[in-house]
């Protein structure tokens, strides 16, 4: 039986010059033909490179020195950046990482989809790219060689978490606490037994669902609750699946955010999805209604519409509205949304998306316009049924620009759809994730 054989990793430093930013962060230069992603690097930078990494097909390595450093390289405000695998690209200015994710868009576009747009939209930013994160998810691990609890984002490229003193991307009433949080954890019973603590943030409110595995001690219970009332924080258990999360005292809290633009509050739990940026969530939310162009007289259709973030907004201004939504929890509580808000012209339906939807009683119905803003996975499951809906025109929301690539080739060159225009929107600044938006129109 043959052995496998391990790549031997080159010990000397290489100079390079980097040609290009992969979808991930990291600067892509060439050697003798072979790409190597290199992180810490930049396009146009000449960098001297350890290797990390020998494969087939491509290598891996790490900056030791910027030879030729890039006009848009910046120093990153985090004195963990490079170890804490949260953020990638705090050494690039933000006007160009957002730049360079418009232009992965468009690769995307060119090599998965087949197609173009006719027109670019001028990216989508917020003002404030720091301290925005109000949904996370932070590992939790006791080291008994460190003697304390670590709380925070994994390592690069790594499953341990990072010794982190804080994160400079959450928002500040979570992201400076990471060093309190830690010391919390060690005076409990069950330190070994806390995996992860999820982060659930209104306008107002801060929620801390601290995911056990074994029971709180009366102890443990005051001291969390001692922490939540000197923080302004509520504090919640998981101690099973998703129905588990409880307050750990009292009445559940009212988590909501506002849409002032349209006069909406949209409220929801803490494990609910939602976006991570609320100030770029309403800039987005505004930009997809005015690409849909929506009049007083049209229907809509809404798929995979959560907790109504688009459906309630597009309410304000059409004669009806049906949003489509895989999550019956969320479902239900887009319902109670409508409610809240004085809504009485959007209907909602449970329905997995990714499966058969022939028996659907929506898709009976005709529409005018579409809002689309499936998971990671895209939507093209639905597209054909699209055209048969009498639908002409269509916004498609991404978090993903892969998959938007590839359901942008099916809706143009099967459906007979035209990509009219596309762009990005910084929903996550200084990392690699994209959210983009296009609008498809039917000639």
């Amino acid at each position: 039986m043959g052995r496998s054989r391990r790549r031997k990793l080159p010990q000397d430093p290489v100079t390079v010059t980097i040609d290009a930013l992969s979808h991930d962060g990291r600067g892509v230069a060439h050697i003798d033909g072979k790409a190597v992603f290199v992180h810490g690097a930049l396009p146009d930078e000449t960098v001297s490179f350890r290797y990390t990494r020998v494969q087939k097909k491509f290598d891996e390595g790490e900056v030791i020195d910027v030879l030729s450093p890039s006009p848009d390289r910046v120093t990153p405000p985090c004195a963990h950046f490079g170890l804490c695998g949260g953020c990638s690209l705090q050494h690039q200015s933000s006007d160009a990482q957002i730049l360079s994710k418009q232009t992965a868009l468009l690769d995307a576009f060119e090599r998965i989809g087949k197609v173009k747009p006719a027109t670019v939209l001028e990216p989508l930013t917020n003002s404030d790219t720091f301290g925005y994160r109000r949904k996370a998810r932070l590992g939790v691990k006791y080291v008994a060689k460190k003697g304390r609890v670590l709380v925070g984002f994994r390592e690069r490229g790594s499953p341990y978490v990072a010794d982190l003193s804080e994160c400079v991307v959450l928002h500040p009433r979570v992201g400076k606490l990471l060093l309190p949080l830690s010391e919390l954890i060690g005076s409990l019973s069950i330190r070994e037994r806390v995996p992860q603590i999820e982060v659930a943030m209104g306008d107002e409110q801060c929620v801390l669902v601290f995911r056990i595995l074994d029971p709180l001690s009366a102890e443990d219970e005051r001291l969390l609750l001692a922490f939540g009332r000197q923080q302004g924080i509520a504090m919640y258990t998981q101690s099973g699946g998703p129905d588990s999360v409880a307050p750990l005292q009292g009445e559940p809290v009212d988590l909501q955010y506002a849409l002032p633009a349209h006069d909406l509050t949209i409220h929801f739990l803490p494990n609910d999805f939602t976006q991570v940026n609320s100030g770029l969530n309403r800039r987005m939310i505004d930009r997809a209604l005015d690409l849909l162009a929506l009049e007083p007289d049209e229907r809509v259709l809404d798929l995979f519409c959560g907790l109504g973030n688009f459906t309630l907004p597009i309410a304000r201004r059409v004669a009806e509205v049906v949003g489509v939504e895989g999550d019956a929890g969320l479902v239900a509580r887009a319902r109670e949304n409508a409610r809240r808000n004085g809504i009485e012209n959007s209907r909602y339906y449970t329905a997995n998306l990714y499966e058969s939807l022939e028996k659907e009683p929506w898709l009976r119905e005709s529409f005018d316009k579409a809002l689309l803003d499936p998971p990671r996975s895209g939507a093209i499951e639905v597209l054909e049924h699209l055209p048969r809906l009498g639908i002409k025109r269509i916004v498609y929301v991404s978090c993903y620009p892969g998959t938007l690539a590839r359901d942008a080739g099916e809706l143009v060159n099967r459906h007979g759809y035209r990509l009219v225009s596309a762009g990005v929107m910084d929903m996550f600044p200084h990392t690699a994730h994209v959210e983009s938006i296009a609008l498809f129109e039917k000639p």
